[in-house]
């Protein structure tokens, strides 16, 4: 009888360790960065993530002239402009589905995400995902940003953005616990 008793308290606890192996949630960092600031801040979240990342790249890689926002026909100027662009990423991720939490980055162009971000958020299907954008900035704010993401793809359940610029370690952590 002790021997069963045993056997079944080991078949249980592996069985209540297997379940909460499965609830773990498994994270992606997606990012877009055509200076190379937020690929830096998107490298420091894996750290803390733990979390596999993956580099949203146009097919037609951006060169200084094309992110002169100054220039009113520079690419990204043209791009802000025109609501319906979407910029060809190369590449694709062959188990989005298997994400549960996905942080996506960008820089902010023209007070929201560039458009090759809604190239990715229509690539993949997020219904039931947990979509956590951060962004870089020399100077706006990430709420038009997140605003604009949440109303165009309601099927993420998306969470509170965060505008990172240089941020410690300790920052991070914090932000990634809440």
């Amino acid at each position: 009888m002790k021997k069963i008793s045993l056997l079944l308290a080991a078949l249980m606890m592996f069985s209540l360790s297997a379940s909460s192996q499965k609830q773990e949630k498994k994270t992606l960092v997606a990012y877009f960065s055509a200076t190379g600031t937020t690929k830096a801040v998107a490298e420091q979240l894996i750290e803390v993530t733990g979390a596999d990342l993956y580099e949203i790249k146009p097919v037609e890689p951006y060169i200084d002239a094309d992110l002169d926002w100054r220039n009113k026909q520079s690419r990204s100027s043209l791009e802000m402009k025109d609501k319906t662009s979407r910029p060809a990423i190369t590449g694709k991720l062959k188990k989005m589905k298997d994400y549960d939490v996905v942080y996506v980055g960008f820089p902010i162009w023209w007070n929201t995400c560039p458009t090759i971000i809604n190239t990715f958020m229509e690539t993949y299907d997020f219904k039931g995902k947990t979509v956590i954008p951060f962004a870089t900035s020399g100077g706006s704010s990430i709420k038009q940003s997140c605003e604009d993401l949440k109303k165009a793809y309601p099927q993420a359940n998306w969470k509170e953005g965060k505008l990172l610029n240089r941020p410690t370690k300790k920052e991070l952590e914090d932000w990634v616990k809440e």
